[in-house]
């Protein structure tokens, strides 16, 4: 899927339709404090079974999240992931 750098939509904070820049986001490291990675790291140390799906079974598309940044009041907001193979923000 390909989709241009900047598209026009509407900005909650403005409240009208604006050309915003559009920005894949990157997934951070994980949190070691979190209860989700403390839960992960007990249950994967030791001789148990992972509690991951494994490997080769992955899904044919990947989520991809966006964030859209308007270029008028320079904020950000995120919509729902989209599903895709495979994903590039071409120039115009």
């Amino acid at each position: 899927m390909k989709l241009p750098r900047k598209v026009k939509m509407y900005c909650p904070f403005c409240k009208v339709h604006q050309p915003h820049e559009v920005e894949r986001v990157k997934k951070r490291k994980a949190s070691e404090l979190r209860w989700g990675q403390r839960r992960f790291r007990r249950v994967t140390s030791g001789y148990g079974g992972f509690p991951r799906p494994k490997p080769d079974r992955e899904k044919p598309t990947k989520r991809v999240a966006l964030k859209y940044k308007c270029t008028k009041c320079k904020k950000a907001h995120q919509k729902p992931c989209i599903r895709a193979k495979k994903f590039e923000i071409k120039e115009q």
